[in-house]
Parts: C-alpha cells; structure tokens; sequence
C-alpha cells in the first residue's frame, strides 16, 4: 500500500516539477508567510532607497563633471583667444622679418654700389696723384719753363693742388657713405636677429599653447563622455526606481492582503479534526512538505510546520484539504522553487518527518491556532521553536 502510494506520488512530483518550471518562468516569486512578504517589502524599499542615493550620487557627480567641464571650457576660450593673439602676433613678426630681410638686401645691394664707388674713387686718385707725382718729378723749372707765364705756373700747381684736394674729399665722404651703411647693415642685422628671436619665441609659445588647447579639448571630451555615461546610468536609475516602485505598491498590496487574511483566519470558523477527511497521499506530502520547511530543525520545529498546515485546513479561510493549503498561490516557498516537487519524486522526507505528519494529521498541536511561520525578524512576535517564529 506505502509503494503504491509513493509511486502514485512519485508520479504527481514529476508533473509538479514541470509545472513548477512553468510557474517559475510565468509568474513572481512566492511568498511563504504574510511576514515574508513584509520582509521583502522592507528589502524593496530598502534597495529603493540606495538606488535613489545611488542616483543622487551620479546626478551630484554630473553637476561636478558639469562644473569641471564648464571651468575647462572657460580656460579653452581664454587659450583659444591667447593663440589667435599670438598666431597674429607671429603674423606681424613673420611680415616684419620679411620686410627687414628686404631691407638688408638692399642695403647690402646699396653696400656694395658704395664699395665699387670708393674703389672707383680710390683708383682715379691714385692715377691722378700718379700723373701728378710724374709730372713733379720732372722738377717745377720744366713746369715753369713750360707755361707761358708766372701766372699759368701759379695757376696749374694751384689745380693740381685742388684736384688733390678734391679726391681726397671724394674719397672720405665715400668712406663714410661705406661706414654708414655697414653701420646701417650691423643695424639691420642685430634688428633681425631680434625678430628671429621674437619668432622663435612666438613659435613656442604657439606650440606650448597649441598644446594645452588639445589637452583641454581632450579633456573636455572626456567630461562629456563621462558625463555621457553617467546620464545614462541615471536614467537606468530612473527606470530601476520605476520598477522598484512598482514592485513596491505590489508588495505593499499583497502584504495588507496577508495582513488582513491573518486577522481574518485568527476571527475565522474552526473545524473539528475530527470534521477532516484526509486523501490518500496527504501523509506522504505533508511530510515532504516538512522536510523542504523544517528537515534541519528540531522535532518540535517539525511538529510546528505540520500543525500550521493542519491549522490552515481546519480554518474556514484557506483550503480545507491538505493539497489545497500546500498548493495554494504564493504560499510555501518550495512549492515555487520546485524544491518540493524534487523532494516528493524521490521520498526526502526523513523518518522524524513521518512522525511529525502523523502527530499533525492527528490533530495535535504545539503552536496553538498559528497558521503562519518565518524566520525571525525584528518586531515579529510568536511562539519561538528553532529556527522560526510561530504566529
């Protein structure tokens, strides 16, 4: 009669284990206990509220990222119009060494026409004091002899006199002219050099400016994908407070449903055990039961589980079969994980568990009228019995 039974239980696990599956995948999770749903209530707003520091932490860090990229922004405008300053400035300079390259060229143009002039000047003196030298040597008496008078004597020593005197004007005031545009070239030069150094200096802080312009840029794109991001993880923020609330309202409702049906069954008409007709399997399942509940808790615990379940069918508020109670909606948790299924179609219920069913099925009970059991939190109140709270 026992295999029988069992197999015929064996039989229904398989189908519950796939039924389970289904119900996992199709609907939420079930609850256990009013008390586990207030439990879960809890945690949801809990985790709420650290999603809502969670994004007020990433909206404070976007005003920062806001800030720190507006700052940086500010400090690009501020080089972007420095360089302008100075790529036009370097404009100038760059004109500037132009023109004063030009001006050296023909001041060295003009340096050298001077040269040749004075060269020029340099040799016709020479061959006019040559000539005169020449003449000279062939004694005054031949110059005398040779002119026609005393006068004319006068007369062409005072000539050649004044065509020395001339050259040598000439010569010097080439020479000067020569001095002055070497001067003026020297001058040019060292101008030059000052804009070349001008230049170079322009060049580097161009370059150096050049370069922080980048780097900000740069960093400014890094701000606005980080502020990309983080905008992003807000609105997965929002659309997390979104569900949370939703689930929240959920739980909130199905937890005053509890609230209400545990008044309502502590209020409720109560059978006689004796009133009770059991099915055939309701002992095999009602240990089973127990084992996926209690199987680690003391006898007691185990006895307490059972009478809660026994409680329930002799209340006029839930089931009044054993099936019924166990299989009711978003009641015992191992009924949704599959945990029990599994335990049925291969007998997990211990000896103890047998024992704990019978005393239950019999009618006794350790925890009065409960109908509910959880593990402890705080505030709950009930009868203490291992591991759960009876109430």
């Amino acid at each position: 009669m026992i295999r029988t039974e069992k197999s015929r239980w064996k039989k229904r696990a398989l189908c519950a284990v796939l039924a389970s599956c289904y119900l996992a995948a199709a609907q939420p999770p079930v609850v256990v206990s009013a008390e586990t749903t207030k439990e879960k209530l809890d945690k949801a707003k809990e985790e709420k509220e650290q999603t809502e520091q969670q994004k007020d932490a990433l909206e404070g860090q976007i005003d920062s990222m806001e800030g720190a990229k507006d700052s940086l922004q500010g400090e690009l405008d501020n080089l972007t119009s420095e360089l302008t300053k100075i790529s036009r400035h370097l404009e100038e300079v760059e004109a500037n060494i132009t023109a004063k390259n030009e001006e050296i060229e023909q001041t060295q143009q003009a340096l050298a026409e001077a040269k040749e002039t004075e060269e020029w000047q340099y040799e016709c003196m020479k061959k006019r004091i040559r000539f005169m030298y020449e003449k000279r040597d062939s004694s005054y008496l031949e110059i005398l002899l040779a002119s026609g008078s005393f006068g004319e004597f006068l007369n062409e020593s005072e000539y050649i006199e004044k065509l020395a005197e001339y050259d040598r004007k000439m010569l010097n005031e080439y020479i000067a002219s020569r001095q002055e545009i070497e001067a003026k070239e020297a001058e040019l030069q060292k101008q030059k050099e000052e804009l070349d150094a001008l230049h170079a200096e322009a060049e580097e802080d161009k370059a150096q400016i050049s370069s922080q312009v980048s780097s900000t840029q740069s960093n400014i794109a890094g701000y606005a994908s980080q502020i990309s991001a983080a905008e992003a993880e807000v609105e997965a923020k929002e659309a997390q407070l979104r569900e949370q609330e939703k689930n929240i309202a959920a739980l909130q409702k199905q937890y005053e449903e509890e609230l209400a049906k545990s008044r309502q069954a502590a209020n409720s008409v109560w059978r006689d055990i004796s009133e009770v007709t059991f099915s055939e399997g309701d002992r095999y399942l009602l240990a089973n039961l127990i084992y996926c509940e209690a199987g680690g808790e003391p006898y007691e615990g185990q006895v307490a589980v059972g009478a809660v379940v026994i409680n329930r069918v002799l209340s006029s508020v839930f089931p009044n079969t054993v099936s019924g109670v166990i299989y009711q909606s978003r009641q015992f948790e191992p009924v949704s994980t599959g945990r029990l299924a599994l335990a049925l179609a291969e007998n997990r219920a211990t000896e103890s568990c047998y024992r704990a069913a019978d005393e239950a099925m019999s009618g006794y009970t350790n925890v009065g009228r409960c109908v509910f059991f959880r593990t402890p939190i705080p505030g709950l109140t009930g009868q203490r019995i291992g591991g759960h709270i009876f109430y």
